[in-house]
């Protein structure tokens, strides 16, 4: 992951942050730390809020390049890398269907599933659903969360099936889609991959140890009681496990750049994955940087590498080629 990039070679560089999802205020905090990276590595970057300017004002900014800091809808589904390559300014992160794809957890499991990856079963619900067979099918507890969704917004873990219908509802105010997932009881686990294709590669092994389990909005982005071990203190087999099966779901999904896998390991050592963010975030409490630290990479260096990976995905075209 080593290697010193010359910051004037990124150009113009925007740097795309709020946007219109639940997770805006997370994403400013991601966005104003990476724009302050880049410019402290003397980087010509400017900081573009897609919720308070118009496209044709980031078309008429003659950008080199894009680094997406975008949580959730209309920046981590698709919708703004599609933007991106029609005006041809090349972009970090994975491309238009693969962020599509891994946006959605329902489509993102059945991807999965037919690789024979490991990831909790699950039921698609919809309004009338029957609580009686999901809870049948999958147990209690279990955990009910919106498909399009991240941060852990309208997620719920469900301990009987009386509350199963209100579980549905709160999800449901975030997204018509919704799951039920099999709650995997374990060790909690984050791995940030990055890379494209067979160069992917998995940075250290991240051990998430929050509050009664709970690693809710509040402990992921406010509060100061999870703890976070990195090096995981998993033996080398298991790291080497996890990372193998990380890499192999973000290979799976097509994505590109860099991106996270979450994962849980149950009591008899098998991996199950959870989830893969495509845009991770880049504040003071995300785990990321705190990988790429383990690896020798500080916070700058890690944003200049990520900067420096931006391509156009739909045509194949790199930065290179674009010049």
């Amino acid at each position: 992951m080593n290697g010193r990039i010359d910051p004037k070679s990124l150009g113009k560089v925007v740097v795309l942050y709020g946007g219109k999802s639940a997770e805006r205020e997370v994403s400013l905090k991601s966005g104003s730390m990476v724009l302050a990276a880049l410019k402290r590595q003397g980087v010509d970057a400017h900081g573009f809020d897609p919720a308070e300017h118009s496209m044709v004002e980031l078309l008429e900014g003659h950008f080199d390049r894009a680094v997406i800091s975008l949580h959730g809808r209309f920046g981590e589904d698709g919708t703004i890398q599609g933007a991106l390559e029609s005006f041809g300014i090349p972009y970090t992160g994975s491309g238009v269907a693969a962020s599509a794809l891994a946006m959605d957890k329902i489509l993102t499991k059945a991807v999965w599933l037919s690789e024979g990856l490991s990831t909790p079963d699950y039921v698609r619900l919809q309004p009338g659903f029957d609580a009686k067979a999901v809870v049948q099918r999958l147990g209690l507890p279990l955990i009910v969360k919106p498909a399009q969704e991240g941060s852990t917004l309208g997620l719920t873990k469900v301990k009987c099936e009386e509350d199963l219908q209100v579980a549905f509802d709160m999800a449901y105010r975030y997204d018509p889609n919704v799951l039920a997932e099999k709650f995997i009881s374990g060790m909690e686990l984050t791995v940030p991959v990055m890379g494209e294709g067979q160069g992917a590669y998995a940075l250290p092994v991240i051990r998430i140890q929050a509050p009664d389990g709970n690693y809710d909005y509040h402990n992921k982005y406010i509060g100061n009681e999870t703890q976070y071990f990195c090096p995981s203190g998993l033996d080398d087999a298991m790291e080497s496990r996890v990372k193998d099966l990380c890499v192999k779901a973000y290979q799976v999904l097509g994505c590109a750049g860099w991106g996270r896998a979450d994962v849980l390991v149950d009591s008899d050592g098998t991996p199950w994955l959870l989830e893969l963010n495509t845009s991770p975030g880049m504040t003071d409490h995300s785990l990321v940087p705190m990988s790429a630290r383990a690896s020798g990479v500080d916070y700058d260096q890690l944003v200049l590498k990520i900067a420096a990976s931006a391509r156009l995905k739909a045509s194949g075209q790199n930065l290179g080629d674009k010049r």
